[in-house]
């Protein structure tokens, strides 16, 4: 039997932090525009996201670029010209994301008709709201 190494908080709270990044619908989105396409400019990427506001496509870049999944080139012309690129890093990290991109698109009809069924069943079609803690709450 196969013994497991005892996760730590710091473990934890890497991946948890980590996973808050790059686990977010617009990163992993921004990562499938980006794939296998190479050097892309910006204008380009904002296209492939549909739906994406320009602060956010900069601020999801920003975030990816400082975790090391995106390069970004800026070449001196005028008017400038930015290309960004997965590196090695990023491409793996979208090779993973792959599978459950696959779950989604084949889930997704059968998650709404839950949603439905739920909501018709419940009349309630927010129970997260519950979970919120309540005022002076610890």
């Amino acid at each position: 039997m196969e013994t497991k190494t005892p996760k730590t908080n710091a473990s934890t709270q890497r991946v948890r932090e980590t996973l808050e990044q790059v686990a977010n619908a617009w990163t992993l989105l921004v990562l499938d525009g980006l794939d296998g396409e190479g050097p892309t400019r910006f204008s380009k990427l904002r296209d492939r996201v549909p739906g994406i506001t320009h602060k956010m496509l900069t601020q999801t870049l920003r975030a990816l670029e400082r975790d090391g999944l995106v390069t970004r080139e800026v070449f001196p012309e005028v008017p400038p010209r930015v290309e960004y690129e997965l590196t090695p890093m990023g491409q793996k990290l979208n090779a993973a994301t792959c599978s459950f991109w696959t779950w989604v698109e084949t889930y997704a009809p059968k998650v709404e008709k839950a949603r439905a069924s739920y909501d018709a069943r419940t009349g309630d079609k927010t129970p997260w709201q519950r979970l919120k803690p309540r005022r002076g709450a610890a």
